[in-house]
């Protein structure tokens, strides 16, 4: 597919270097030790990384003494503060002559076109035009400076004067108005003339906020037996098994395979639960009778009640008396009538030692354990200076214009970040800065821009479709590993998206990243253990149980951040969390297969290396080798320190060229600049497929072939193996008849040769020059493909 900023697609699709102006003009900016460098023993952000925007900001607190209207006898006040042709306004109060408003407007430096800064107090009236009350003026040259860590500016009252005349009237405003940056603390609440458009609802959803995702904890329903399990049918014993619920998610023991009213388990369910518990734990025994399943017990217990395990030490089990199925409120003295009562024996607890995945391993943003206990002290910062981006695509039409609204998300560990919304700009500008904690160097942030479809306007996306989703304008993943420590990247990344045409280039997202090192030693002493938690490798989850609970994690994750004001929608954390990361792409397969096969790569060279070295190619190399192996041959105790003084040197040499960026999205290496667009149609399919017969006939005949390639490379694998197999299983006994008196007489000579000579020789047969070499294959080998295999017996 055709990039859409240059001739050559795969250049553009690479990182570039920029340099933006970040901490020049902050206080003490671009100093090491004072804000343009964080010195080791501080680990609070000085918003350095991100270059400096000024705003007017004009903060209207409240009003007192206003003059009620003549005609209605009361006061319906609100404020419009006016900058030029922007104007915001407070909300109106009814019947008040004392308003408090305690709001925030914010225009920017680079937009302002007037020298007067007026605020006027207006009376709303739902009729005719509403009333002006009285005005305050302000020079743009008296308006102070204010720049963090100074305090804030204290609010003044001002007598309000005559809109036409410089006379003042009754009643007064309290206001400050100062210059300031975005490192303000009321920048992220503060309306802004950028967004003035928006309206109602829609000005919640451009704030900048972070969000923290909720505490999630595995919990772990250890089912033992049942006792006095009563089926309806008494005439049959029952075939029983436990369905348990916490939330939406459901899961069951197998059945007994005794029919017995007694049966036993011992079976783990594990379910993912969000603090605060809102959820029961709902247990129920139920009866298999041919194909239905019948209900004989039911229980409900709060989470809360269960103890929180943080370690492998064994907690202690429980019986409950389950309600028995069928009796409700009205018949509530007929189960108290009952004799016998069916009861369960479960061992439940909430597992805090344990990191609850709802991310992929692949690209893990945070390895704690759930319990807090448990945590270390934090290895290192990590500061990200969201800059802006350039070059975005429309996202959407509004009002038959050509528009994108965009904002970024970054996420790391629990805490995500979102940018304030930029209203109607291809090229937004940001110049926001965060600050994470890091404890795991091994680990990655993720960052997104989206498309902010909730303004309330009628907006239509270009690509169609009934839902009104934030659209996805690209993805970036930045491992920390890959960082130097106390240096500030600044590069611009591109965003690349793909959709059922093909790969897209969506824009590219300047960032300023930092990772500044606490303690090395610590980050050296991390290298040496596990990625998780240790309860992860001492009492491991299934592949399958660690899929479905990850799919259950993310599912909380997405509901809970979508109760946010404004929300992290369920699109947006899906994208962010990789949710279709596990379903089947004909790409991705060809990428992974690439890939290993460029793992090989390395050994190939050498085996083409050492063939020309056999063949004699460059005589002189050839006889450096000879040299080189009788050194080794008379030294033996050389040859590890040799191995390893030349895996230092080649270090060494590849210092020199290192990477200096860290790595980006790679079109290349994901296989999305040349993709057939079927396959892309394909990957974008819905799980179960919603294409017609002949296009998912084809599919699969191109599966089957795929897979029948694949199956005919692992039995190869496999003939191979029991052909060593073969050698001393007498399977073909003059094989295994030759091959046992061979290893007797190379016992023999191994046992009266000294070993060097056996190694001189065979060194020196092994590189001897061509012309004493056949063509043909070695007798080894074809001693070996002779050997039967388990193949003949394949139906």
């Amino acid at each position: 597919m055709k990039s859409q900023a240059g001739p050559n697609p795969q250049e553009d699709y690479k990182l570039k270097d920029t340099k933006p102006q970040l901490g020049e003009r902050w206080p003490h900016g671009g100093v090491r030790g004072g804000g343009g460098w964080i010195s080791s023993e501080r680990a609070t952000s000085t918003y350095d990384l991100v270059e400096q925007m000024f705003y007017l900001y004009v903060r209207v607190v409240k009003a007192k003494d206003l003059p009620t209207n003549p005609v209605t006898g009361s006061c319906d006040p609100y404020v419009e503060v006016k900058l030029g042709n922007y104007k915001g306004k407070t909300q109106h109060f009814e019947k008040k002559t004392n308003p408090e408003w305690n709001q925030v407007f914010a225009f920017s430096k680079d937009k302002i076109q007037s020298s007067i800064l007026e605020v006027y107090v207006r009376e709303k009236d739902m009729v005719a035009r509403d009333d002006y009350v009285g005005k305050v003026v302000f020079d743009m040259n008296e308006v102070p400076t204010r720049v963090p860590p100074d305090s804030p500016l204290a609010p003044q009252w001002y007598r309000l004067e005559h809109r036409r005349s410089d006379t003042k009237v009754r009643g007064e405003v309290m206001l400050a108005v100062w210059m300031g940056t975005q490192a303000d603390e009321a920048f992220p609440e503060a309306w802004h003339s950028d967004a003035a458009s928006v309206h109602g609802e829609g000005v919640f959803s451009i704030r900048s906020k972070v969000y923290v995702s909720p505490k999630l904890w595995y919990l772990r329903v250890n089912v033992i037996e049942a006792q006095d399990v009563e089926p309806h049918d008494k005439s049959q014993p029952p075939q029983a098994f436990v369905k348990a619920h916490v939330g939406n998610q459901t899961l069951k023991t197998q059945v007994c395979p005794t029919k017995t009213p007694n049966p036993m388990w011992n079976e783990d369910l594990i379910f993912v639960a969000a603090e605060p518990f809102e959820e029961l734990l709902v247990l129920t025994v139920e009866n298999k009778v041919g194909s239905k399943e019948v209900q004989v017990g039911k229980i409900r217990l709060p989470l809360t009640m269960f103890e929180r395990r943080l370690d492998h030490r064994p907690v202690h089990s429980r019986w409950f008396t389950l309600e028995r199925f069928g009796f409700g409120a009205l018949e509530g003295d007929k189960r108290h009538e009952l004799k016998f009562s069916t009861r369960v024996h479960l061992r439940v607890c909430l597992e805090g030692a344990y990191h609850v995945l709802d991310e992929s391993t692949l690209y893990i943003s945070d390895v704690r354990p759930t319990a807090r206990q448990l945590w270390k002290q934090p290895i290192g910062i990590l500061e990200v200076g969201i800059l802006s981006a350039q070059g975005i695509l429309p996202m959407k039409t509004k009002d038959g214009k050509a528009t994108t609204d965009a904002y970024c998300v970054a996420k790391y560990g629990q805490k995500w970040v979102r940018t304030r919304t930029i209203i109607e700009s291809f090229s937004p500008k940001w110049n926001e800065q965060y600050t994470w904690e890091v404890y795991d160097p091994c680990t990655v942030i993720t960052l997104g821009v989206f498309d902010n479809c909730h303004l309330g306007g009628n907006e239509k996306p270009t690509s169609g479709g009934g839902a009104k989703n934030d659209s996805r304008i690209g993805k970036v993943r930045i491992r920390l590993s890959t960082l130097e420590m106390d240096r500030i990247y600044t590069n611009s990344y591109p965003l690349l998206v793909l959709h059922p045409s093909g790969l897209k280039k969506m824009g590219e997202l300047q960032l300023a990243v930092r990772f500044t090192c606490l303690s090395l030693a610590n980050i050296i002493y991390l290298y040496g253990h596990p990625l998780l938690p240790k309860m992860h490798y001492l009492h491991p989850f299934t592949v399958n149980q660690l899929d479905s609970l990850r799919y259950q994690a993310m599912n909380i994750v997405a509901v809970r951040l979508g109760r946010a004001e404004p929300p992290l929608r369920k699109e947006v954390v899906e994208y962010m969390l990789d949710v279709d990361s596990h379903m089947w792409s004909m790409r991705r397969s060809k990428a992974n297969f690439f890939r290993i096969v460029s793992l090989f790569s390395g050994l190939i060279s050498m085996s083409r290396w050492l063939g020309e070295v056999r063949h004699w190619k460059n005589p002189i190399t050839t006889v450096l080798v000879h040299v080189l192996f009788f050194l080794l041959i008379c030294y033996p105790e050389l040859i590890l320190s040799t191995v390893f003084l030349y895996m230092f040197l080649i270090g060494i040499w590849n210092f020199r060229f290192r990477p200096r960026v860290p790595p980006s999205m790679d079109a290349k290496l994901s296989w999305a600049a040349a993709v057939h667009p079927d396959e892309m149609d394909e990957e974008f399919d819905t799980f179960p497929t919603s294409k017609a017969q002949d296009v998912v006939r084809m599919r699969y005949d191109r599966l089957r072939s795929v897979a029948g390639r694949i199956q005919t490379v692992v039995g190869d694998i496999a003939t191979q193996g029991e052909r060593f197999q073969a050698v001393l299983s007498w399977r073909d006994p003059r094989a295994s008849s030759m091959f046992v008196f061979l290893c007797l007489v190379i016992a023999v000579v191994l046992y009266v040769t000294p070993f060097k000579m056996l190694a001189l020789i065979s060194g020196i047969v092994w590189l001897r020059h061509p012309r004493f070499r056949s063509k043909l294959p070695s007798v080894p080998g074809n001693f070996f493909r002779r050997l039967p295999s388990r193949a003949d017996s394949m139906l």
